[in-house]
């Protein structure tokens, strides 16, 4: 590939223009995605895909991950199957997914490890395989890479309350969930809240419940509210669902 007018310019002249409002930086990233830039490709898809500074557009969002993809931009692989995987600009296929998720994980991203190990346990796309799936989780925990360890320590949690190809360790579970939650993964929060609710500590239970509604998507909220208003523990039905949506009105 030849030289082109964004190869010419200097570190300031690129930290110019990207310091332009929301339109300008997409416009220059737009730029340097059609020169070829795998970076810029992949990062123009993520505007695309969130309407930053771009109108939002899946599709097209979906053709700049597949080019970043093809130049063996890891992160754009794994988004790529993200699109499959939640249908974002293309209908859903889930055994794309995984074969996307799987290249990626074993090129040593963690949040592709973690959407492996996701459709692993659930059996999509691909034959269910907990203990595969716990394995893939266990090494992004190891990674200690933040919010993606985060979340692969809220799943561990899981695997251990719920005994999957592991034996049944409560205690394990509650540890994992705690520092999941220390860590910014919402999940994490909830489940971290169940068990000091179940434990007694009803204001540390609360306050992690806030942090649950203010980090958590609408899908999450409405389920876990779902579960608030039919626990067992009278705190949690009155005082709990108050505290989710009070984080989430925040």
């Amino acid at each position: 590939m030849g030289m082109t007018a964004i190869d010419t310019l200097t570190p300031d002249a690129i930290a110019a223009r990207l310091s332009g409002t929301p339109a300008e930086r997409a416009a220059f990233v737009r730029e340097a995605a059609d020169a070829g830039i795998a970076e810029a490709q992949a990062v123009y898809g993520q505007m695309l895909l969130d309407g930053i500074g771009v109108a939002a557009d899946p599709v097209g969002a979906l053709g700049w991950f597949t080019k970043a993809a093809a130049q063996h931009h890891v992160m754009a692989l794994n988004m790529v199957g993200r699109c499959y995987d939640l249908g974002w600009g293309t209908r859903v296929d889930k055994t794309r997914a995984a074969q996307c998720y799987r290249i990626a994980a074993e090129r040593g991203l963690d949040w592709a490890m973690y959407n492996y190990a996701t459709l692993l346990a659930l059996g999509e796309g691909v034959a269910e395989d907990k203990q595969s799936a716990r394995a893939w989780l266990e090494k992004v925990v190891a990674m200690d890479s933040g919010l993606a360890s985060a979340k692969a320590l809220n799943f561990v949690g899981s695997f251990a309350e719920d005994g999957w190809a592991c034996d049944r360790d409560l205690d394990r579970a509650a540890d994992c969930y705690a520092r999941a939650a220390e860590g910014g993964d919402f999940r994490g929060c909830f489940n971290h809240a169940r068990m000091l609710g179940a434990a007694g500590e009803i204001e540390m239970a609360l306050g992690w419940l806030q942090q649950a509604g203010q980090r958590g998507n609408a899908a999450f909220l409405a389920k876990a509210e779902a579960w608030l208003t039919s626990s067992a523990i009278p705190a949690l039905r009155t005082r709990g669902v108050a505290a989710l949506r009070e984080g989430a009105s925040c």
